[in-house]
């Protein structure tokens, strides 16, 4: 970190130089910070290299003394911004990964069946039973289910019971009481 306030001292000549100098005196030392954050030093470069192009292209840049002192908390943002996002990532693909069990090909074949099953009976529905079931299945509130269908809200309950009602009646006629596990 001593660094970091040799640099910042440094800093007040960057008021008589151009960019060039800027980018040679605080690059190394800023990418190095950062890496110490993204533990990835192609990263921490990257992260770097994208906070001098903020530099370069914002005119708003204080520029002299307090270059230094900017690009370090552009990068220092930006890394953190890096670590949320890998966070983030990793939380769904380990959620992705927990939701999908692993299947015997029985248990694939008979998912397939099942779903093949339900596609049929949607057919029959009438389509707005149908369109209903599908919307709300698809994580769509009741308010959104209406606005999409033109419903007024206050009925869409009903017409969503009604719906599945329907379905499960047709499913029943078709293939017997469905098998829970």
């Amino acid at each position: 970190m001593e660094r970091l306030g040799e640099s910042i001292a440094e800093s007040a000549a960057d008021e008589e130089s151009g960019f060039e100098d800027v980018f040679h005196r605080h690059y190394e030392p800023l990418a190095r910070a950062v890496a110490r954050i993204v533990r990835d030093t192609a990263r921490a470069e990257e992260i770097a290299a994208e906070a001098f192009w903020k530099y370069w292209r914002n005119p708003k840049v204080p520029a002299g003394g307090c270059a230094a002192a900017w690009l370090y908390r552009t990068a220092i943002r930006m890394a953190l911004d890096e670590l949320k996002k890998e966070a983030r990532r990793m939380r769904r693909e380990s959620a992705h990964a927990n939701r999908l069990p692993a299947q015997t090909p029985e248990e694939a074949h008979r998912l397939s069946e099942e779903r093949n099953r339900v596609r049929l009976v949607l057919a029959s529905l009438v389509p707005r039973q149908a369109e209903l079931l599908l919307l709300r299945n698809s994580g769509l509130s009741y308010a959104e289910v209406a606005a999409a269908l033109d419903l007024n809200p206050a009925s869409v309950g009903t017409l969503i019971s009604r719906a599945q009602q329907a379905f499960r009646k047709d499913y029943v006629k078709q293939y017997g009481e469905p098998e829970y596990e």
